[in-house]
């Protein structure tokens, strides 16, 4: 086990993220921490200059169509039919706030 982690840095962590360990769990955390320290140590030792860096790991496609102006509904019909309109647009009662 390498010292970039010790039992006192992980009881530390877990006394400040008020996690109740025993001191078995200390030393299990503990190993098993610094394993994954030692794979990201291999990780990074690895010759990447030739690797293209990517965003994503598959190719993403837009899956909404164009946004294309098509025609539509003719604005003064439709307020000519409403319960209430005003000023080109449709007039409607306050809601009274998030309880209706």
């Amino acid at each position: 086990m390498s010292q970039r982690l010790t039992a006192a840095d992980v009881a530390k962590v877990a006394r400040l993220a008020r996690l109740n360990v025993s001191p078995e769990e200390v030393e299990r955390y503990t190993r098993q921490l610094d394993g994954m320290l030692d794979h990201f140590a291999d990780i990074d030792n690895l010759d990447l200059a030739s690797v293209e860096p990517m965003t994503q790991p598959y190719p993403l496609v837009n899956v909404l169509r164009a946004d294309v102006e098509r025609p539509c509904l003719d604005r003064d019909e439709v307020l000519a039919v409403a319960p209430a309109a005003e000023d080109g647009r449709f007039r409607v009662p306050p809601s009274g706030g998030l309880d209706g």
